[in-house]
């Protein structure tokens, strides 16, 4: 009995072995193809690279308006953050009573801070920016009114949020109106969203463009090899072995139309540098253009490998089914 079951394990561990050799030629001669393909390339580097360029350029464009609304999208953050609340103080408010406000807004959950300006402080700031000081000094009284500005917390600077804030800060007894300037704010989001929604649309057109690019290119080396395709069915070849040259090379296309993409977008920042440093001094802003970090570029690749798959996928799947070997 043991002399059995001992031979029963050894068969059981042939079989393993047997599969894992099995699956490591599968992996050999997949990669094998990959080298062919790569190989198959290099032959041809005129009409090879024509087709690469063509899918970097199409890629350039999707991946150039993302990379201009996130740049939008950093600068708008910054002007979204500084909404700022102006409550003006009704005439006859006492100052004790106008303290009493400030440290009442100053709880508010939704309140970062409250500062307080009174009148007299409003009205050497208008001398200053106006350039009206002496004349103003001629007024018998002064018409200008307290203000208390109060920044809202980070969570409740928001068009809707802030909206929602000032309506409740008008509702106090003290203050006679409120003052938002959110209009632009929601002309900002409305533009933002437009052009989220175009680069959307744009880049769906110009992937599928890809697609197909890939899907012709592909169509016409199984169309200058279908001989070839004919001998290997001839000769039983499965499809799998028939079809791996093909994807590779999709995938190679999309690989490194993915990266041609990547260097026209990082040349086209830096030709761009110049001119953005321009504007940023006239503002006095320290803003920076930002490219494509490592995770985007990993995106834009993976991305571009994925259409390259699928253009050569399709075109495997339809022309080289059709091709049949001649019966004689």
């Amino acid at each position: 009995m043991s002399l059995l079951f001992k031979g029963r394990g050894n068969q059981v561990n042939s079989q393993d072995k047997s599969l894992v050799l099995k699956l490591y030629f599968f992996v050999l001669t997949i990669f094998r193809h990959g080298i062919h393909s790569l190989g198959e390339m290099w032959r041809t580097p005129m009409a090879s690279m024509m087709t690469i360029l063509v899918l970097g350029l199409s890629l350039t464009l999707p991946t150039t308006l993302y990379v201009v609304v996130k740049n939008v999208q950093k600068v708008s953050s910054g002007f979204q953050e500084a909404a700022e609340i102006s409550l003006f103080v009704k005439e006859e408010t006492s100052a004790q009573e106008t303290q009493t406000l400030v440290k009442r807004l100053a709880l508010y959950p939704e309140v970062e801070s409250v500062s307080f300006i009174s009148q007299s402080q409003a009205l050497e700031e208008f001398k200053q920016i106006s350039g009206f000081g002496q004349a103003l000094d001629y007024l018998e009284e002064n018409p200008l009114p307290s203000v208390v500005l109060v920044t809202p917390t980070k969570r409740h600077r928001g068009a809707e949020s802030a909206q929602v804030l000032l309506e409740k800060l008008e509702s106090e007894r003290e203050v006679e109106f409120g003052k938002l300037d959110i209009e632009w704010l929601e002309r900002l989001n409305a533009l933002l969203g437009l052009l989220k929604e175009s680069v959307f649309t744009v880049g769906v057109l110009l992937l599928s463009a890809v697609v197909l690019i890939i899907g012709n290119t592909i169509r016409l080396s199984i169309m200058d090899k279908k001989e070839e395709i004919q001998v290997l069915k001839l000769v039983g070849a499965t499809n799998t072995f028939i079809h791996t040259p093909f994807l590779w090379t999709g995938i190679w296309y999309g690989i490194v139309g993915g990266l041609v993409a990547f260097i026209c977008v990082v040349l086209m920042l830096w030709w761009l540098e110049s001119a953005v440093s321009l504007v940023v001094g006239v503002y006095q802003s320290n803003f920076v253009l930002e490219g494509l970090n490592l995770s985007e570029l990993s995106l834009l690749l993976m991305l571009a490998i994925f259409l390259g798959f699928i253009g050569s996928y399709l075109s495997v799947q339809k022309y080289i089914r059709e091709i049949e070997p001649e019966k004689v």
